[in-house]
């Protein structure tokens, strides 16, 4: 059916007293909430709610899209799961930031052996360089750019109760990040991952790992502050932005003589 200029949505039989949301383009023949999930999705993407905002009251929605109240619900609902929306009692629904604070941790998944890593507090940061350079092959691919692209590389110390424990080489478009200097990260206190998404509109919503075994090198082991050799382990994370589009490729080294890699499974 024709839902305005140039868009359609292709739908079976009505299965309830919901019809097809009307004025965007969904996905054909899945369910009706699942296409006012990608509506909302799209309306996440293209910034029309920024982190940090309320979105629309569910009866407002199910208006805008011509559907049930529950249609619209059962949507909000799979983007809470997935993070990207916050219901808060009594205020509405907000769109998700990392700054706030049981979410900025989200994708740090070395936790201390005694107490949770949000009761330590934030991370002492330590930005060591940030430089502009154009994208090595492998670069460029896991974020798929074009090699020779500009890219910003920076290098960065965490530290935990003034014990240095994670050592990150960071690569981010350099486009989507012109302007993001040493001073900026180093007078910045909030998450890295909120700066990005108030001075450049980028929100980091997923995030791939793989992680192995190495022995400290004799860089990494000063910057850490442990001896040559010591086991440490590499976690390399490709975080994408809404629609899988990878924003930055990070590769940790953490030490875990009082800490372990905790991840739930489902």
């Amino acid at each position: 059916m024709t839902t305005g200029p140039g868009l359609s949505v292709e739908t079976g039989a009505p299965t309830s007293a919901d019809s097809a949301p009307t004025g965007q383009t969904a996905p054909a023949f899945s369910p009706l909430y699942q296409q006012i999930k990608t509506l909302l999705l799209r309306s996440l993407q293209s910034g029309e709610w920024k982190p940090g905002d309320a979105i629309p009251s569910e009866f407002d929605l199910a208006a805008r899209f011509r559907v049930s109240q529950g249609t619209v619900r059962k949507a909000i609902d799979e983007l809470a799961t997935d993070n990207l929306l916050v219901r808060r009692q009594g205020k509405g629904t907000f769109v998700a930031t990392h700054a706030e604070q049981h979410i900025q941790y989200r994708f740090l998944r070395l936790l201390p052996d005694v107490g949770t890593l949000a009761a330590q507090g934030s991370a002492e940061r330590r930005i060591i360089e940030c430089r502009r350079l154009r994208a090595s092959a492998e670069i460029a691919r896991q974020l798929e750019l074009r090699t020779g692209d500009p890219v910003l590389q920076v290098r960065r110390v965490l530290a935990f109760a003034g014990v240095p424990t994670i050592l990150e080489d960071i690569w981010l478009p350099g486009v989507a990040f012109k302007g993001l200097t040493l001073e900026a990260l180093a007078d910045d206190k909030g998450p890295m991952y909120a700066l990005f998404e108030t001075q450049f509109g980028v929100r980091m919503v997923r995030a791939v790992e793989k992680v192995k075994a190495v022995g400290a090198e004799a860089e990494d082991a000063a910057l850490l502050d442990v001896p040559l050799g010591l086991p440490l382990l590499s976690v390399e994370r490709l975080a994408y932005t809404y629609n899988n589009v990878p924003m930055e490729l990070r590769r940790g080294l953490y030490r875990t003589e009082t800490r372990h890699y905790h991840n739930e499974l489902s």
